[in-house]
């Protein structure tokens, strides 16, 4: 991030050394997507792991993404929502980045995994803090009819 980063840029950015996995957000042929991602935080940038076989990588690059990782459903008091905004880059991961991620999946959606890293320098950020979530409700089985729409 540039030397001017703002309070929620770092409090962002600390917030996403918390977590390991997040989503990346563009277009790919005018249609908006959302791809999962493994991250690491290195300088104030995101690193992002992805499988190459789905392409998504070739609609990040050069592109501005959006980045979203959370710690939704983890149990935790204090839940949070991270985004940033800004530019990927494909890049060749340093040695210390490689260790960083740790071993990948052998395979995504049956296949096995290729993977390919892009940079994201962030633009800016958005931290969203969730304060007293509800208890969850009950999960509707697969058995019972569909919702209504009205």
């Amino acid at each position: 991030m540039p030397s001017d980063e703002s309070a929620d840029e770092r409090r962002a950015i600390e917030l996403l050394t918390r977590v390991t996995y997040g989503r990346v957000a563009t277009s790919m042929r005018a249609l908006p997507f959302v791809a999962p991602a493994r991250h690491v935080v290195h300088d104030g940038r995101l690193v992002l792991r992805l499988h190459r076989c789905l392409g998504y990588h070739e609609a990040c690059d050069g592109s501005v993404v959006a980045y979203e990782a959370d710690n939704l459903g983890s149990g935790a008091e204090d839940v949070w929502s991270v985004q940033f905004t800004g530019t990927a880059a494909l890049v060749e991961p340093t040695q210390a980045q490689l260790a960083a991620f740790g071993p990948p999946p052998t395979a995504t959606d049956g296949a096995p995994l290729e993977t390919v890293y892009l940079c994201v320098e962030p633009q800016f950020a958005t931290v969203h803090l969730l304060d007293e979530l509800p208890a969850p409700g009950p999960v509707r089985s697969a058995t019972e009819p569909p919702l209504r729409v009205i």
